[in-house]
């Protein structure tokens, strides 16, 4: 249970490290991505970023991962 805690905490560290490269790169401006403005506030929803970055780490442990 604490392994996988870790694991967590340590991807969302690095993700958070990695957001200001990533977004100059145009994740989290592509098509598919929801933007929602509403009185309360602004609400974003990366459909399109999440299955891109999936896709690239699947990748990535597939290829390294043997």
């Amino acid at each position: 249970m604490m392994k996988w805690l870790f694991t967590l905490v340590l991807a969302l560290l690095v993700l958070g490290l990695f957001t200001p490269w990533l977004n100059r790169l145009g994740l989290g401006r592509l098509p598919g991505d929801v933007h929602v403005r509403h009185k309360r506030g602004l609400f974003y929803f990366p459909f399109t970023s999440v299955i891109l970055m999936s896709l690239v780490l699947s990748l990535l442990v597939h290829l390294f991962g043997r």
